[in-house]
């Protein structure tokens, strides 16, 4: 085998600390070495066209490329080698900048560390061997998980592309947390009238299949062919035949049930419509406040539905959908604010989020946009509003960035003295983030031109005195204690993932970090994308983001999906689990541990209980192959054997030493 490798300087980023043409010369010291080079940047243009020339030149049967991280450039280098004429899985890369030149500036040490990884992939690439990836049909519809501004941007760019697409929301409505804002910042433009005519387009689109008030059961398969199964939750209505009329709402006695739309600012009927707008605009019934279902007694409903859509024996339905993608933009939640004890969140009636605000400023809310306290439905005079509650936050396990409650403070402060003009608000804050486009102009906006006080500091507690509450705080820039006589307070909840995000990563097979958001397969090359192919991000569900952003990353995830189904067939990547039939005893442990379902149980033709690998189905994690007993699975391109060859070769200079 004649092998190459190729160490590159990446600049000052590798020899800075490591002296690349040391480490090229040692390489050619390695067994089957037969060309060993440094190069300025093995990733461009001219780097890549040196490893062609020389794998053609040298007659090179493989090639090491020593640089940065596979997981950025492994793709890159595999397709130079493929075009030099080479099996692209007859590559093997050594990442001598993250792991030695970014981690110590000991120049020899370095040096050594580096011919030392090369070492390793040279022995591992001398046992590997050609790897043929196979093509198969693709299922060119997409779901869509979550009917927010995000997932209803990703719908329509994928269904106007051509695509079917499934939408499935576990809401009675689509429009998710932007159906609630009165406003949206910076412009200050009403955001039913940016994402009402979006909310219909959905409905009517004829790509678009609509299943609100559905939850995601399961998901099989893999890209190109997964099979989801959706539970479409009873409603107790019948859809087809509801008309949204709202009579039954008029008429139903049960008036306390639990206002979700509100945010609890307001209670609403049993058979509810969340709010005018709704899309579907069909009712549902609340089984845990319904007459009906609590006592037994009730169906007025039914007596005065002008339709007879009214169905109390109605039960879940499973539906089963094959589809070739999946969207997930399950948006967000807002922090509970009950849980700052200090600022009497969930127990003084004045003390509300910044969402339940958004309820009371929009016009289809319980005031009618009027701006009332809850307690006794009073103008407010003072209005004290606290940023990053649940946000930059250690204590509360929140220490990251929400992202947008600086500038929806801003917006609400602004709309306050449009609602009211003789208030004044007052805004504690820690530090202003506005980094969008007039977002910086908007804040100052509401300081200079709306007369907002903005305090730098915390809020130590929260006290009712008398019909107002007292709220204390420090002001750091001026060094002292502030006490302010508020009528009404707003906490600046910050976001949180969705409930039941990490239910659901585990289903779909994708990562989430520690605050439930989920991981995207790379921060920067590939935002949208996961771990899972098939599998892409939109929205709030990868991380806090503002309405922009999210339409910005609806409308990217529908391009990765447009640009997956442009072909007829995928490849199968065949770096897949084998089942060695001599070795397998049938005991079925890789199995019970896959993660994909990638295994099943079989028979050879002596009927003997085997493992057998669904190779399409196969993610190469190699859990198998660690799991089982006999070591009867192999993860191909990473054998037993071959990395058994990478540690003795790191092993093997200190053994020599020893011996000596």
């Amino acid at each position: 085998m004649r092998i190459g490798v190729f160490v590159c300087h990446c600049g000052s980023n590798i020899a800075g600390t490591v002296n690349v043409q040391e480490v090229a010369e040692t390489a050619r010291d390695f067994p089957e070495v037969a060309f060993a080079t440094d190069t300025m940047y093995a990733c461009s243009e001219p780097g890549q066209e040196g490893i062609v020339q020389a794998v053609q030149e040298k007659g090179l049967d493989g090639v090491v490329v020593a640089s940065c991280t596979p997981r950025m450039h492994e793709p890159t280098f595999r397709r130079a080698v493929q075009r030099a004429g080479l099996n692209p899985y007859m590559f093997e890369m050594a990442n001598i900048r993250e792991h030695v030149s970014w981690v110590s500036k000991d120049v020899a040490a370095n040096t050594d560390k580096a011919s030392e990884l090369i070492r390793m992939a040279v022995e591992k690439l001398r046992r590997d061997r050609p790897l043929i990836s196979e093509k198969f049909d693709v299922t060119k519809r997409v779901m869509v998980i979550g009917g927010g501004v995000a997932g209803i941007q990703a719908a329509l760019d994928c269904a106007d592309g051509g695509l079917e697409v499934v939408l499935v929301e576990k809401s009675s409505t689509i429009g998710g947390k932007m159906a609630k804002l009165d406003k949206t910042f910076p412009t200050v433009d009403c955001s039913s009238c940016v994402l009402g005519p979006k909310m219909v387009d959905v409905a009517m689109h004829p790509n678009i299949t609509l299943y609100a008030y559905s939850e995601i059961e399961s998901l099989g398969g893999y890209v190109g062919n997964f099979e989801a199964t959706v539970r479409r939750k009873a409603t107790y209505v019948d859809w087809e035949k509801c008309t949204g009329c709202g009579l039954c709402m008029e008429k139903c006695p049960s008036k306390k049930a639990y206002d979700y739309f509100n945010e609890g600012i307001s209670t609403t009927t049993a058979i509810n419509i969340p709010f005018p707008q709704a899309t579907p605009k069909k009712a549902t019934i609340d089984a845990d406040y319904c007459r009906r279902f609590t006592k037994g007694k009730c169906g007025v409903c039914a007596k005065v539905c002008p339709t007879e859509a009214i169905n109390f024996e109605m039960q879940d339905e499973i539906v089963t959908e094959k589809i070739g993608a999946v969207i997930t933009a399950t948006g967000y939640d807002l922090f509970d604010h009950s849980k700052y004890g200090e600022y009497g969140g969930g127990r003084f009636a004045d003390v509300i989020t910044s969402m339940q605000y958004e309820r009371i400023l929009n016009a289809s809310g319980p005031t009618g946009g009027h701006i009332k306290r809850p307690s006794d439905g009073k103008e407010p005079e003072n209005v004290v509003f606290i940023q990053c509650v649940g946000s930059r936050d250690k204590s509360v396990n929140r220490p990251y960035c929400s992202g947008f409650c600086c500038m929806y403070t801003a917006k609400q402060t602004i709309l306050t003295k449009d609602h009211l003009p003789e208030s004044q608000s007052y805004v504690f804050y820690m530090d202003i983030r506005a980094p969008g486009k007039m977002y910086d102009e908007f804040t100052r906006r509401a300081m200079e031109e709306y007369g907002a006080n903005y305090i730098r500091g915390r809020v130590s507690m929260i006290y009712p005195k008398g019909e107002r509450y007292v709220v204390r705080g420090v002001d750091t820039l001026l060094g002292t204690q502030v006490e302010i006589d508020a009528d009404l307070v707003v906490l600046a909840v910050g976001a949180e993932c969705a409930d039941g995000a990490e239910k659901l990563a585990e289903t779909l097979r994708i990562s989430y970090d520690t605050y439930g958001f989920y991981m995207e397969s790379h921060p920067k090359l590939r935002p949208v994308e996961t771990n899972t192919a098939g599998v892409y991000l939109a929205g709030a569900c990868q991380g806090a983001k503002d309405i922009p952003a999210s339409v910005g990353q609806g409308s990217a995830a529908a391009s990765k999906v447009l640009a997956l189904f442009s072909k007829d067939q995928l490849e199968a990547d065949p770096q897949v689990a084998q089942v060695q039939l001599a070795r397998c005893v049938g005991c079925f442990k890789c199995v019970n541990t896959c993660p994909f379902g990638a295994i099943q149980e079989s028979q050879d033709r002596g009927g003997n209980p085997k493992a057998e690998v669904i190779a399409s189905v196969c993610q190469g994690c190699g859990i198998c192959n660690v799991t089982c007993p006999q070591g009867a699975i192999q993860l191909q391109h990473f054998t037993d054997n071959q990395i058994l060859a990478e540690v003795s070769a790191l092993c093997q200079p200190k053994m020599e030493t020893s011996s000596a």
